[in-house]
């Protein structure tokens, strides 16, 4: 039996037929046809949003929340353009949405018609895939592939760009059965030869250590049930970096913490002084690596990774595994148990020792406040007061980022949520928008500086619209601090344009859009007014006055290797016995 149907009918029925229940979106002239086929259906909630921009990271956020792809609609020209920043960043951090735009009628494209943009054109570069449907008859398996593009192999994000004229003609609708997807079957089992020779490795290894990103956690929960056993069973030292946060529990007793420029003594070490690197999902990213030609200079190197393109891209490795961490982790495991469970146990033993030295730097410890609030002080309470709630954190991007995660512990995937291969000032409000809305009894708390907040505070009116508790906690320091940072370490202390001489109130902001604003600069009230933004059932804005000149360790200069880390100049005494703050 045939299903005739309008493309703007086909938009919706295949959105159904994909699972969806939730769309982020702005509506314009180019989807209009679409806007009113959702007012004809009550399966799928539309979340108005403010800007295009929040609109794919609000997608972003659900999508990395609950491992299923978020979708975005919004009209042609600006709609699109507007929506460049959120796809590149989901592109960057492998985040699988699915953007939905309006396109002026087929006969006007190249005519510079109102609200024309070449939509395809300009977002080849920040997509995984994208189409443009001019025949409505191609439009519902189009749809059907964008998801499978989207969610098969190396997540990412796809675009469908769709004029006016194949929203308003029929044409027959094809199931998501029927759609042909055969094109795209990336590689997902292991070769086997080669997880052999790092079933090897792992016997063998003196100084090994786990290397784990966000593709653990992009593979699905069962690849971070499959790591943990792994680490569990051989006891080696594992680390993370900012986007594989929650893969390994923050309170595992083999976990180092997060490693790169910003992150622990102990991981950096480990990193830098191991014999066997088994890096899992992640890419060897600029943050991670540092100096390349001082890279861990003595390990071999293993890596796992979906995407035939990341392996060999910026670090050799002697043993490349293609194939999804899930699959290949459980080949490994099997390998691994059926050659007896061995590891070098004196070996092992003598790292795990040294490595215990390293933790003893105790490189997070910071001075006690002294009348004014520290940020890693407010992050530690942050931490301790909502530890064990079912917890969401998203974070804008800067020092509050790097402190919440060096300070907040996750105990599971999915929980985390922050920008960073592109670093997007903007993301965390409405990434925290669109975890709320798949979580609407969860606590979801939004780790802000007030520069990146607001860039996207127009939010708060969606938040207020929709009844989404977010919280949104700002350390406020009245600077653009990591620029500031940088600025004071590398640039001479010349301060250029860090600083803003024109911040709102943030509690009266909070009250004109109609939510709660809660404002602590005391130490001895923090407690009390955290559990209060907790306590109170609707959007807060938590203005947390902090020192305004802290700066984030530790920290590995751009272009240093791993072994050479500004740590602050107390911890350094303790550390080297000596003044100056880099740590040889």
């Amino acid at each position: 039996m045939t299903r005739q149907m309008t493309g703007a009918k086909m938009v919706i029925q295949a959105l159904k037929d994909q699972g969806v229940d939730t769309v982020f979106g702005y509506p314009g002239g180019a989807v209009l046809p679409i806007y009113d086929e959702l007012f004809q259906q009550n399966h799928i909630q539309h979340i108005l949003v403010r800007h295009e921009q929040a609109a794919v990271h609000a997608a972003e956020g659900y999508a990395r929340s609950t491992g299923k792809p978020g979708v975005v609609l919004v009209t042609s020209g600006p709609g699109a353009t507007n929506a460049v920043t959120g796809l590149t960043d989901a592109l960057m951090d492998s985040i699988p949405i699915v953007v939905l735009t309006g396109q002026v009628p087929t006969f006007m494209i190249g005519s510079d018609a109102f609200q024309e943009a070449d939509t395809v054109g300009i977002t080849r570069p920040c997509t995984k895939h994208n189409w443009l449907v001019k025949d409505t008859a191609k439009l519902s398996a189009t749809i059907h592939q964008a998801f499978h593009v989207a969610m098969v192999g190396r997540p990412g994000p796809v675009l469908v760009d769709i004029p006016k004229d194949v929203q308003f003609a029929s044409a027959e609708y094809q199931p998501k059965q029927k759609a042909p997807t055969g094109h795209y079957q990336p590689q997902v089992k292991g070769d086997m030869e080669m997880i052999t020779a790092l079933v090897e490795a792992i016997e063998t290894a003196e100084r090994p250590v786990f290397y784990t990103g966000g593709g653990v956690i992009n593979s699905g929960p069962g690849a971070s049930q499959l790591l943990r056993e792994l680490v569990e069973a051989t006891g080696f030292p594992i680390t993370s970096t900012l986007m594989g946060l929650g893969a390994y529990p923050a309170s595992g007793k083999h976990w180092l913490g997060m490693l790169g420029m910003h992150g622990l003594y102990e991981a950096n070490l480990a990193m830098h002084g191991c014999d066997l690197m088994i890096n899992v999902g992640a890419r060897f990213d600029d943050r991670i690596t540092g100096r390349l030609d001082a890279f861990s200079p003595k390990s071999r190197k293993a890596h796992i990774d979906i995407d035939a393109s990341s392996i060999n891209k910026v670090i050799r490795v002697d043993m490349p595994i293609l194939g999804d961490v899930g699959h290949v982790l459980e080949d490994v495991l099997k390998v691994w148990k059926a050659r007896g469970r061995r590891v070098n146990q004196e070996g092992l033993q003598k790292w795990w020792a040294r490595i215990h030295e390293w933790q003893k730097v105790d490189c997070l410890k910071f001075k006690p406040n002294e009348g004014t609030i520290r940020p890693q002080y407010a992050l530690s309470r942050l931490e301790a007061l909502t530890k064990g709630r079912d917890r969401y954190i998203s974070t804008e991007v800067g020092q509050h980022q790097m402190w919440a995660a060096q300070y907040l512990g996750f105990e599971d995937p999915n929980r985390w949520m922050t920008s960073g291969g592109l670093g997007t000032m903007g993301y965390g409000f409405p990434a925290s928008i669109g975890a709320q809305v798949a979580h609407p009894d969860a606590l979801v708390i939004n780790v802000a500086g007030e520069a990146s907040w607001l860039m996207n505070m127009q939010e708060m009116g969606t938040a207020i619209q929709f009844d989404l508790p977010v919280k949104q906690f700002i350390l406020n320091n009245e600077r653009l601090g990591m620029v500031r940072q940088w600025q004071e370490l590398l640039h001479g202390q010349r301060y250029s344009h860090s600083w803003s001489e024109a911040l709102p109130d943030f509690v009266k902001l909070a009250e004109a859009f109609g939510a709660k604003g809660i404002r602590c600069s005391d130490p001895a009230d923090l407690d009390e007014a955290i559990m209060e933004m907790m306590s109170y059932d609707g959007p807060v804005i938590f203005d947390c006055l902090v020192e305004k000149h802290e700066n984030c360790f530790p920290m590995i200069p751009s272009g240093e290797p791993h072994n050479k880390m500004l740590l602050g100049e107390a911890k350094t005494k303790d550390a080297i016995g000596s003044k100056g703050a880099v740590m040889v």
